[in-house]
């Protein structure tokens, strides 16, 4: 009984893995390298502005919270030992500034 269910339940997994895919065919003429031009073309759009409003803000707002978080800590670091460490704040701050320009520049270097 335990392998009978056991087929079943794969033979139901296959069926509706066979349901819900869809055939996709390259225009008429056959030009699968069109084809994926244009739903580039289509989609990058999307994604840019995706990129533009989501990713960076996020990555700009992790990166802000570190900074003044190792910011904090170096402080602390000065008042117990006396000596300021500037190296992790300093790379986190290139890193938000350059993460806060990013999106004035970085679609042009790569082209869209």
């Amino acid at each position: 009984m335990k392998k009978y269910k056991k087929n079943l339940v794969i033979c139901m997994v296959l069926m509706l893995f066979l349901m819900f895919t869809t055939t996709t065919f390259a225009s008429g003429s056959g030009d699968v390298a069109g084809a994926i031009e244009g739903t580039w073309k289509d989609a990058s759009g999307q994604i840019k502005n995706v990129v533009n409003k989501v990713v960076f803000p996020a990555i700009d707002l992790i990166l802000a919270v570190f900074f003044f978080a190792k910011l904090g800590m170096a402080y602390f670091d000065y008042r117990k030992h006396g000596q300021f460490e500037w190296a992790a704040p300093a790379i986190l701050f290139a890193c938000l500034v350059f993460t806060l320009t990013a999106p004035k520049y970085i679609w042009k270097i790569l082209g869209l």
